[in-house]
């Protein structure tokens, strides 16, 4: 059977129809700029210029490129959805009752529920005899212990409000965590880890035998490491102070901590590539953002080494994490009294395996992660 899976954005749709058993993608595609002047669709090697005006027209775009493809047969189709909220802990099949849970909870996660949603009426309406599974990037950290979920804040307000440490990119996390036991040659169930996911977005997670006990993302996907253009940790009390100092609104805290802060507020890049070459050209911001970033990193490390009681695996995923040797180079340097010791050699020439020493009592690993596969074989679980 092949699995289409979608994630939808808030202007864009990534597609893949997958063979969950195998891990085969026949077919692969994009379309960018949903709703905006220059949208386009890549589909394998082909790239052109489309006019794509809602999500919809996208879904309806991808429906004809894959007939005409042909000999494919969709038994099912998955969505990533970002916020599940503390009820849809799990995948699920969608019907009016999930899918007006996806909406409610956009309250949560208002750049990626509402896109997900639409991704979703769209193709149950293209796709009416399919049935389609909702996975959720929240329900991996679902049974985070009270400990590690809970904020110090009013009980009674949080409760009613729904305010815990949800975590995100829990496919991604699962995922990586099976495969990283895989390369150890051990069970998941064996091994105790820490899975550092470093994208545009990232987050760090403390993983011990298979199950959740610390993420560094929270109600939003704001909290934890710096990233592309969200802040990471801060002091809560930095936000009234500029209600009131720079006049900024709830709106405009909202905009300052997702989209002008991270490394573009410190350095107007929100792409590592154009970090990395700013600093080989020896820029004094980037190198001063690049410590910011590894700094919070290491900090991450060393305290979720400090939650598991140490740890035989450190894992490296996501786009950052698989290709920039210097990042690894940075988080691992100096860690030796926590047990880890980088091989420079393998650091800089592996893309997937071991990139530790032999000498190493813990494993660095770098590990590709394949949130899209995840999803296939859930949904197929799932509809046996």
């Amino acid at each position: 059977m092949h699995v289409l899976v979608l994630n939808a954005g808030s202007s864009s749709l990534r597609y893949q129809v997958i063979d969950p058993s195998s891990g085969e993608v026949p077919v692969n595609g994009h379309v960018e700029r949903i709703g905006e002047p220059g949208a386009r669709v890549t589909q394998g090697q082909v790239q052109e210029g489309v006019e794509v005006a809602d999500h919809a027209a996208a879904l309806e775009l991808m429906h004809r490129l894959l007939d005409d493809v042909g000999g494919i047969d969709l038994a099912a189709i998955g969505h990533r959805v970002v916020h599940g909220g503390p009820r849809l802990t799990g995948p699920v099949v969608i019907d009016d009752q999930v899918l007006a849970e996806v909406e409610r909870l956009a309250v949560f996660a208002p750049l990626h529920n509402p896109a997900a949603a639409a991704g979703i009426r769209s193709a149950r309406s293209s796709y009416p005899g399919l049935p389609q599974v909702a996975c959720f990037d929240t329900g991996f950290f679902a049974g985070l212990p009270a400990a590690a979920r809970t904020y110090a804040i009013d009980r009674e307000l949080a409760e009613r409000h729904e305010v815990r440490r949800y975590g995100f990119h829990g496919i991604s996390h699962e995922y990586v965590a099976a495969e990283s036991a895989r390369l150890l040659g051990r069970a998941v169930a064996e091994v105790d880890q820490v899975v550092l996911h470093l994208g545009n977005g990232a987050s760090a997670s403390a993983i011990s035998r298979g199950r959740p006990v610390d993420v560094s993302m929270g109600l939003t996907p704001v909290e934890g490491l710096v990233m592309g253009t969200r802040s990471g940790d801060l002091d809560p009390g930095l936000l009234p102070y500029l209600q009131r100092q720079a006049g900024l609104d709830a709106d405009g805290l909202d905009d300052l901590l997702n989209h002008r802060s991270g490394l573009f507020g410190l350095t107007g890049h929100t792409d590592f590539r154009d970090l990395e070459a700013a600093l080989v050209k020896g820029d004094e911001i980037a190198h001063a953002a690049f410590d910011v970033y590894v700094h919070r990193l290491r900090k991450y490390v060393g305290a979720y080494l400090a939650v598991l009681g140490g740890a035989d695996a450190v894992t490296f995923t996501a786009g950052v994490g698989e290709h920039n040797a210097r990042v690894r180079r940075a988080v691992c340097h100096g860690l030796d009294a926590l047990g880890l010791v980088l091989d420079d050699e393998r650091n800089e020439s592996v893309d997937t395996g071991v990139v530790s020493a032999d000498a190493s009592r813990v494993a660095v690993l770098v590990v590709p992660t394949n949130e899209e596969l995840a999803i296939a074989r859930k949904t197929a679980a799932l509809l046996g």
